[in-house]
């Protein structure tokens, strides 16, 4: 891969790595970040899948793949890409497999395990270093199962298991990751491809742990138009709510920072999910208390709002 930054979506590589027919849901926003990402990836790729939404993608005899998948537990996905790559470390030390033949060894998970479940063999696997890629797809909630809330699910959100609104606010999973201080993260949209597509571009050069999270709308579970998930996903970033950012070995730089940020209501007012923030009667204080999370995390780093 050229070293050369992406400098428009015209640059994108025009090579698919997964294929259109699967069993996502209308607008799913996990399923346009995936292709940009294996876009970026290439086919020489393993993806080690937890247990989630996109389990759904490979159903046998037919999968959207171009490369290989294996399917994990929930809790389990980086154990299992240890083995992966153990595997074809040893292949590759006894000349069993070309280094051309080499993979990358890719989890993939929902929020459900990202957050939850598999945080505990996530935690083990960058504390031993292990060569592997991490892409989280965060739709905020187990929405394989019916949008029950998870530690990813933001402040005031309804979900199945919260109706009247979350009480308590989204766990920082970028900040846990940080903390180990690994070779690479990043925050990630598929309203920015052009920004995704230079962080796996960055991230390449690094050997040991490299996550990405992309926040990504579901329609759904969200309540919205499928047609408008591309908006939704700009809207999260343009109103602050969402910080395009990136780590290298603990150092955080951001991204992209929109010129003025517009009020995060404007992202809210757009989802089922928050619409008992506006009707019957409108929710000052919870309305108010998520423009100040979001004013409060900007200036933390110095940008004001």
């Amino acid at each position: 891969m050229s070293t050369e930054p992406i400098r428009s979506v015209k640059d994108l590589p025009q090579e698919e790595n997964l294929f259109p027919g699967t069993a996502a849901c209308a607008g799913c926003g996990g399923l346009l970040t995936l292709r940009h990402c294996l876009k970026m990836l290439g086919e020489n790729v393993v993806i080690v899948n937890a247990a989630g939404c996109f389990t759904l993608l490979s159903i046998y005899p037919f999968t959207p793949f171009r490369s290989s998948w294996l399917y994990t537990a929930m809790a389990c996905a980086p154990a299992g890409a240890q083995g992966v790559r153990d595997a074809l470390d040893i292949l590759l030390e006894k000349g069993k497999i070309d280094p051309e033949d080499n993979l990358k060894v890719v989890v993939l998970t929902g929020d459900g395990a990202a957050y939850d479940m598999g945080l505990s063999s996530t935690s083990g696997a960058i504390y031993r270093n292990l060569d592997f890629y991490y892409i989280c797809y965060d739709n905020e909630a187990y929405g394989n199962t019916g949008f029950q809330e998870s530690a990813s699910t933001p402040f005031a959100s309804r979900t199945k298991t919260s109706p009247a609104g979350k009480g308590s606010v989204k766990k920082d999973l970028f900040g846990i990751w940080n903390s180990h201080k690994p070779p690479y993260l990043a925050t990630i949209s598929p309203a920015y491809p052009v920004d995704l597509a230079n962080k796996f571009k960055k991230a390449e050069q690094y050997k040991g742990p490299k996550l990405f999270i992309s926040l990504i709308p579901c329609p759904p579970g969200w309540s919205t138009d499928p047609s408008h998930t591309f908006k939704l996903a700009k809207l999260a970033v343009e109103t602050g709510f969402w910080a395009l950012k990136e780590s290298v070995f603990g150092e955080v730089e951001h991204t992209y920072v929109p010129e003025r940020f517009k009020p995060v209501e404007e992202y809210l007012k757009e989802q089922g999910r928050f619409s008992h923030l506006f009707s019957p009667v409108r929710k000052e204080e919870q309305l108010g208390r998520v423009q100040e999370m979001v004013n409060e995390y900007w200036e933390r780093f110095g940008i004001l709002l």
